[in-house]
């Protein structure tokens, strides 16, 4: 739930009096009169609403000056203070004084999680936000920054074991199958992160990341038309994902469709013309279908973009040797090869010959 509509869905179970996690059930026609209190704390989510933190902080004291125990108006003055001033001491104390006047307050545990993780207190975060898991069995907000926090310190098995049973809540939580797929790609779980990646494409057939991962898998098990098919719905879903074009590309030059291959590196040049690897492939693909002019082209544009770039220095070798027959500059391009590491023993014997 965003974190307007939390603050919308709090202040309006505040005035109907029916409390359901995470839902708002519509008051009754005949509502107990607002009292003073819940005013502030109205005015102060408003306010907050509106960016207004100054505001707001002054309108949620007021509120918890005329009722002290308020969990909610200290749950929401810590989100203030966090979220719109940046005073995560000032945070803290306030949604630490929301639990203690509502001991079971799972969203004040999960707030205090997100504060520990951003100050980097993972130990602390982990303690409260299994709180308020353990308050609330269902939250899945919880499950997921816990989650995540374990996956971004590569606590893989705590972080799969989150992951599954936030799956085990709501089956269809793309981003908890997303993770689990990289986790599982990561390890080496091929089977499993496929598994994950299909379950999750299937739901959202339009997830450019899933489907490029995907791809990968695929093709790491030289499954080549099923990475072909998967690359080409990532790039349905996402036409700027340059690394699914890019990969593309090899798989149609294997497969001898060498037009469609010049295509993909040619988007991957329009999308990214910096990039030096994709003008060097292309430069290849084009001296295999003899056109000698642009292959010419993209190798000089290639070694311009990475003067350091050995594998362009050897391309352009081979191009003026093979194609233009030209070994004056051939050799000025072994000879750079060479001096930026390259080892060929052929290019090493031919600049022996003639001296470098």
């Amino acid at each position: 739930m965003k974190l307007q509509t939390r603050i919308r869905a709090s202040a309006l179970i505040l005035l109907s009096g029916v409390v359901v996690f995470g839902h708002w059930h519509p008051a009754p026609v005949q509502a107990a009169p607002v009292d003073a209190a819940t005013q502030q704390y109205l005015q102060g989510a408003k306010l907050f609403q509106q960016d207004n933190h100054d505001g707001a902080i002054a309108a949620l004291k007021k509120a918890v000056q005329l009722r002290p125990k308020f969990p909610e108006a200290y749950h929401l003055l810590g989100q203030v203070y966090f979220e719109g001033k940046r005073r995560p001491s000032d945070a803290i104390s306030a949604l630490r004084q929301a639990i203690l006047f509502k001991p079971d307050y799972a969203e004040a545990y999960y707030h205090l999680g997100l504060i520990y993780q951003a100050q980097g207190k993972f130990a602390d975060a982990e303690q409260v936000l299994r709180r308020a898991i353990e308050i609330s069995p269902r939250y899945e907000e919880a499950y997921w920054v816990l989650a995540r926090q374990f996956q971004r310190n590569r606590v893989n098995d705590k972080a799969i074991q989150v992951y599954q049973t936030l799956l085990s809540i709501n089956p269809n939580h793309t981003g908890a199958l997303y993770s689990l797929g990289t986790i599982y790609d990561v390890i080496g779980e091929n089977g499993k992160a496929r598994e994950m990646l299909e379950r999750l494409t299937k739901i959202d057939p339009s997830h450019p990341d899933g489907w490029y991962l995907l791809g990968r898998i695929e093709e790491k098990e030289n499954h080549l038309t099923k990475a072909t098919e998967a690359y080409r719905m990532a790039v349905a879903a996402k036409p700027d994902l340059v690394d699914a074009h890019y990969n593309l590309a090899f798989l149609y030059r294997s497969d001898g469709k060498l037009q469609e291959s010049a295509k993909r590196f040619q988007e991957v040049i329009r999308l990214r013309p910096e990039y030096a690897e994709a003008h060097l492939n292309l430069g290849g693909l084009y001296a295999s279908m003899n056109k000698l002019h642009e292959a010419e082209e993209e190798y000089e544009t290639a070694a311009s973009l990475k003067p350091n770039m050995a594998e362009a220095h050897y391309s352009l070798g081979l191009f003026y040797e093979l194609h233009q027959k030209d070994m004056v500059r051939a050799l000025a391009h072994y000879r750079k090869y060479l001096e930026l590491g390259g080892k060929d023993e052929r290019v090493e014997r031919i600049i022996g010959q003639v001296g470098r």
